[in-house]
């Protein structure tokens, strides 16, 4: 690897370290489904996204929650001496990956069959602190 390239992927590594991140992987919900709760919180600080996520009805909603606990644990533990109130958290964003899908078969008629996908996904979260000025 060239020095050019070592020292990009450096300065990438040392970016991650900041980072504030959580990852829930194989989730057994499809993502298009789990889309639509990461677009209802994307960009809303931790709080309310918090009392959101705890409030909607979907199923994707109760796993996006604990993500998010999850998330202000890691950044806990990344800064101590910080109050998580004073910090204004926010969600900088939210991935949503298709995973592996689990091939099945149903009879269908006629001695046909269809083959039924039951997807899943990984889902990642970063939270930042908003700067004020």
């Amino acid at each position: 690897m060239g020095s050019r390239k070592h020292n990009r992927a450096e300065m990438i590594k040392e970016a991650k370290k900041k980072e504030t991140f959580a990852k829930l992987n194989n989730v057994p919900t499809s993502p298009r489904k789990m889309r639509l709760v990461a677009d209802m919180v994307r960009g809303m600080k931790v709080e309310l996204a918090l009392h959101v996520l705890h409030m909607a009805p979907q199923e994707a909603s109760k796993r996006m929650h604990k993500l998010v606990l999850s998330a202000l644990a890691n950044w806990q533990a990344k800064n101590e001496g910080i109050r998580m109130e004073n910090a204004n958290l926010y969600i900088k964003s939210v991935g949503v990956d298709g995973g592996r899908s689990l091939k099945r078969i149903r009879t269908a008629p006629q001695g046909r069959a269809h083959r039924i996908r039951k997807r899943s996904n990984h889902v990642s979260i970063v939270i930042d602190n908003r700067v004020t000025e």
